[in-house]
């Protein structure tokens, strides 16, 4: 399989976490987060969001959107409850990170830290930390009595917004007021097979 890459990216950094966890083998190419002049030519037959992660399956069938690739390879396995209602909290955390989350934070720590252009980021401040600290704050309250997102056990819905949060001081955000979700950082670093988003 091919992965479509980007090593700082925490979309692309979930798949990688799975594979790990799996034991899936991959090759990956590089794609430049802010360079995006030749997506169209390296992506545009594979995926038309023109998004990394996009994955090549071994039968040469592409597949695209971080949350999706989660979802193909973990349905069956311990990373996805057998539960219906389970399964569909670990979607509702899914998409609460793509449409609460990823857009505040994300984009926050890839302004200030990656684009090159920090002063993007200055301009869109305070707009991007109060976006990003609500959703940290409903994070801090479902976290506060339990030890993962769904169902008490490890799932792609810990994967899915891990990505992201263990990097938001990238972007500006300080969690030291966040003791259930610093707690939750730990464990999930802890959970056998876990790789750093810089491996």
């Amino acid at each position: 399989m091919l992965l479509y890459n980007s090593a700082v990216s925490g979309n692309c950094y979930k798949v990688r976490l799975l594979f790990a966890h799996l034991g899936i083998p991959y090759e990956t190419v590089e794609v430049s987060v802010v360079d995006r002049s030749n997506r169209e030519e390296l992506l545009g037959a594979l995926n038309p969001g023109l998004r990394v992660p996009t994955l090549t399956l071994d039968d040469g069938r592409p597949l695209g959107e971080s949350n999706a690739i989660l979802w193909y390879f973990a349905d069956g396995t311990d990373y996805v409850p057998a539960d219906r209602y389970e399964r569909a909290q670990v979607l509702q955390w899914q998409f609460f990170e793509q449409y609460s989350h990823e857009p505040s934070i994300a984009v926050a720590r890839f302004l200030k830290s990656y684009s090159g252009q920090p002063e993007l980021f200055e301009r869109q401040r305070n707009r991007l930390l109060t976006a990003g600290y609500a959703a940290l704050d409903a994070m801090e309250r479902h976290l506060e009595d339990r030890e993962f997102l769904v169902g008490e056990r490890y799932s792609i819905a810990d994967i899915s917004l891990y990505a992201y949060t263990h990097v938001a001081e990238e972007g500006e955000f300080d969690l030291g007021g966040y003791p259930a979700i610093r707690a939750w950082l730990d464990r999930v670093s802890s959970v056998p097979g876990h790789v750093p988003i810089d491996a």
